[in-house]
Parts: C-alpha cells; sequence; structure tokens
C-alpha cells in the first residue's frame, strides 16, 4: 500500500502519457472478490495517498486454495466493464503459490491477452515452514504459466524486506513504461527470468489431489 504513497509511483503517474492511471485491488484465493473498487489517480499524490488508505483498511483475509484463474477471469471483466478509457490494460498477479483450483491459468491467461491485456506477475516466497501448496521454483511458473502479453514481466521476491520496494519498482516500470533494468540500476532489489523454459503447468492442481488423497 506505501508503494502507491511513494515520489517515485506518484511522478510515474503524473508523467505518463496521459497523467493519470485507474487502479483496482482484487484479494483473491479460491473464491474472489474485489476488493476496493475502481479509482483514477488523476492528480497524483493525493488521490495516491487515498487508494492507498482503503487498502489499509482492509482486513487481513485467509483465503483457502489458490485459484490464478478465477482471479485473471475476475480482472478480465473488471477491465471490460468499467468506465474508463484506456491505452494500455495491466493485470498484475501476486502469489505465494501456483494455480491449484478452477480453470488451468494457462486458459485464462490466454484469454486475457486475447483481449489485449498485459498480465505481469509477482511471485513471493516469503514461507520458511513446510506448505503442500509451495513449490522452489515459483518465479518459473509464473514466467511459463501465469505471465504474457506485450511486455510482460515478472519481479520476484524471496525476503519481505524486498516487498515494498518491489511493489514500487514494479508499479513504476508498468505506469511509465521504464524497463525493469532501467528501474534496478537505480535500485537493485531484485530481478525478473528473462528465459521461460517448458513447465507442468498444473503441478499446483496435481499437488492438490495427492494432499487431498485422489
Amino acid at each position: 500500500m506505501n508503494a502507491f504513497r511513494s515520489p517515485e509511483v506518484v511522478r510515474a503517474v503524473l508523467g505518463g502519457p496521459r497523467g493519470k492511471t485507474a487502479v483496482t485491488f482484487v484479494e483473491w484465493g479460491g473464491s474472489e472478490g474485489q476488493v476496493v473498487p475502481w479509482t483514477t489517480l488523476i492528480d497524483g499524490a493525493e488521490s495516491a495517498a487515498q487508494f492507498a488508505e482503503e487498502l489499509r483498511r482492509q482486513p487481513i483475509r485467509r483465503i483457502s486454495f489458490t485459484s490464478i484463474s478465477n482471479a485473471l477471469a475476475l480482472a478480465r471483466e473488471l477491465i471490460r466493464t468499467n468506465q474508463f478509457r484506456a491505452s494500455r490494460h495491466v493485470i498484475d498477479v501476486s502469489g505465494d503459490g501456483p494455480n491449484n483450483a478452477g480453470a488451468p491459468v494457462p486458459v485464462a491467461r490466454n484469454a486475457a491477452i486475447a483481449d489485449g491485456i498485459t498480465v505481469d506477475g509477482l511471485p513471493t516466497k516469503l514461507k520458511t515452514g513446510p506448505d503442500s501448496a509451495a513449490i522452489h521454483d515459483l518465479d518459473a511458473y509464473y514466467e511459463a504459466c501465469v505471465i504474457g502479453g506485450d511486455g510482460a514481466f515478472l519481479v520476484k521476491v524471496s525476503d519481505v524486506n524486498q516487498f515494498a520496494e518491489a511493489i514500487r519498482n514494479k508499479l513504476v516500470v508498468e505506469i511509465a513504461g521504464f524497463k525493469l533494468s532501467e528501474v534496478q540500476e537505480r535500485r537493485p532489489v531484485v530481478a525478473s527470468v528473462q528465459h521461460p523454459q517448458p513447465y507442468n503447468c498444473v503441478i499446483g492442481e496435481e499437488s492438490e489431489e495427492r494432499a487431498i488423497g485422489k
């Protein structure tokens, strides 16, 4: 939430081709729902801070299952039905595990791409204890199975202390159109995966089936 209060993000918004950007926040898991409705960051710091405050007020929820595909489907619908006209549409997916419920995630990802939407990723690997839903190469999974579209990229986070800065850098890239390397030269925090390899995109579903004894 603090990323929206940062001077870097505000400058990116004001310096963009339209001088404003629309943003919404969706919390997702097995069942998804819109948490903070569409907000247009028109006047920079003030409206950005208002959006950040709305995020801060949201209660922390624990949601069973991980359905990236359901989240992408909802995000597509929110983009399709909003009142804004935009030159670029981006869905930013952050999560700590692979898809294990709903449709296979490449199906939902490809549908978003077909609508002209870019899907970017922020895979987080912060857990230290055993987790049946976790995979060791979550960044590779996101690269092969989740992200896609024009200029798509991901930023991986493996330390909680990296999280705020990673989000801030990522927003600047997406809003202002910088290359990730340009931001990282100033703030070397994380790395993106550059060359996707073939990957089992239903690894999460298979793991879930084993966990429940099917």
